[in-house]
């Protein structure tokens, strides 16, 4: 079992490293493999931004698929674009950390690329939803104790402050039909009933606020001094 934690407890531990700052980057010292996930609305996509931004030791996952690339996505910027026959290929090799099929298209997550991240001392950082995350703890808890990937794996879920608050997020976003909506919220009732599968929650009530727990949850457990 993965162990869980105390993240006012690392936050205050991390704030008080630094003097009583906020944030200051620090000195990497260990590889983390960093799974978040969060309910549509609650800002996950920002703070994963914001983390990419700050830190240049952290690595974004690219996801492999069998769909057609869309307007300009680019192959192995956007995602790992294959064939059905390459993806299948793949699955017989076990070169997957995850994988699922979503409406006759494929979509998985490869172990190679992210060995090598870590190997060369930085982090990756995969945005996934919470079946893919399971898939992902389930595959990192069957690992040999010293495998890189799971001496680095932290998972972490981003919550909403409430559901009202959540519901007003993603009709101010402007992007979605009120059905759209209305289903957006159901489904994140169901994943927020998963959140305690994660090692961390992360309450983004102000991005701010949420972004800097992020980088002192991401500091102490790196071990950046």
């Amino acid at each position: 079992m993965f162990e869980k934690y105390d993240i006012t407890s690392i936050w205050l531990v991390g704030l008080a490293e630094r003097g009583g700052n906020w944030y200051t980057p620090r000195m990497q010292t260990k590889p983390l493999f960093i799974v978040v996930s969060a309910p549509s609305g609650c800002g996950k996509s920002t703070l994963i931004d914001m983390l990419l931004q700050e830190y240049h030791d952290i690595v974004y996952s690219i996801s492999c698929t069998t769909r057609a690339p869309r307007g300009e996505e680019e192959d192995g910027l956007d995602y790992h674009f294959k064939t059905k026959e390459r993806f299948e290929e793949l699955i017989r090799e076990n070169a997957f950390i995850e994988y699922a099929k979503v409406h006759d298209n494929y979509y998985g997550t490869l172990k190679a690329p992210i060995e090598e991240v870590l190997a060369e001392g930085n982090s990756m950082i995969l945005d996934i939803d919470v079946q893919g995350a399971a898939k992902v703890r389930d595959y990192v808890r069957a690992l040999p104790n010293n495998d890189p990937l799971k001496i680095g794996y932290v998972d972490i879920f981003i919550l909403p402050p409430d559901m009202e608050e959540l519901r007003r997020r993603l009709v101010n976003r402007g992007t979605d039909a009120p059905d759209v909506i209305e289903r957006r919220l159901a489904n994140a009732e169901g994943e927020i009933a998963r959140a305690d599968e994660y090692m961390f929650k992360v309450t983004n009530d102000d991005l701010g606020h949420a972004y800097k727990r992020l980088c002192d949850l991401i500091d102490a457990l790196s071990g950046r001094m």
